[in-house]
């Protein structure tokens, strides 16, 4: 990846386990990870990640609510931005995997960044 990828978020909201927007409006998916979808929100015949959603979100509001977040640019998805967040040196989709919260996605993670 590029340097030009680089970019800051402060997080203005939390969506829910592995997408939240920032204050300048872009909305950022959490690079390969998938968490379980809010009520309502797994588009039919998809097969969504298993788990509490509302837990889910919780756990990244902790993370990652109110704070100024440095991100990796990886792609887009759906109209937001994919990319590796980290939240005081600690990167989100790490720490929402290793939480429990959050599947690999691996076919986002041929390279296998994900917790390195």
């Amino acid at each position: 990846m590029i340097a030009a990828a680089l970019f800051l978020c402060t997080v203005s909201a939390v969506t829910d386990g592995d997408s939240l927007r920032c204050t300048d409006g872009t909305r950022v998916r959490l690079h390969a990870i998938d968490t379980p979808e809010m009520p309502g929100a797994c588009r039919q015949g998809r097969v969504c990640a298993p788990g509490n959603p509302h837990q889910a979100r919780a756990a990244l509001v902790k993370l990652a609510a109110g704070k100024t977040l440095k991100c990796q640019k990886t792609g887009t998805s759906w109209e937001r931005v994919t990319a590796y967040c980290s939240a005081d040196g600690r990167d989100l989709s790490c720490a929402m995997y290793r939480g429990g919260y959050a599947v690999r996605l691996e076919q986002f993670d041929r390279n296998r960044r994900l917790c390195r």
